[in-house]
């Protein structure tokens, strides 16, 4: 299991083990974490699960696709580290991973 750290907009932490293969989204909603609300269900057809990916971990986790990119021109307060949750693939090398809730969902 690769241990992910999501914190919600007040500042609550949920620290979830997440198996390799699902979505930090998926691992969001299956952990009630207030804010990411996920209307597409993983679709990348929204942006109503943004996250901001801790500075350390963006070169880890990587850039968005072209499509998940025209998706946070819909997100509020879009910033350099920003992601939707249902394009962050849970891997090995994610382990320890800490995504940050924004205040607002598109």
């Amino acid at each position: 299991m690769t241990k992910i750290t999501l914190v919600a907009f007040d500042g609550t932490r949920f620290d979830v083990d997440a198996e390799n293969g699902s979505t930090v989204m998926e691992n969001a909603i299956r952990n009630s974490v207030p804010g990411i609300e996920a209307e597409c269900g993983g679709a990348c057809a929204c942006a109503t699960c943004h996250v901001y990916v801790d500075d350390a971990w963006a070169e880890t986790v990587g850039a968005p696709e072209a499509m998940e990119e025209d998706m946070l021109d819909f997100a509020f307060d879009v910033r350099p580290t920003s992601r939707l949750s249902c394009q962050i693939k849970v891997r090995d090398e994610l382990d320890g991973l800490v995504v940050h809730v924004p205040e607002r969902q598109a």
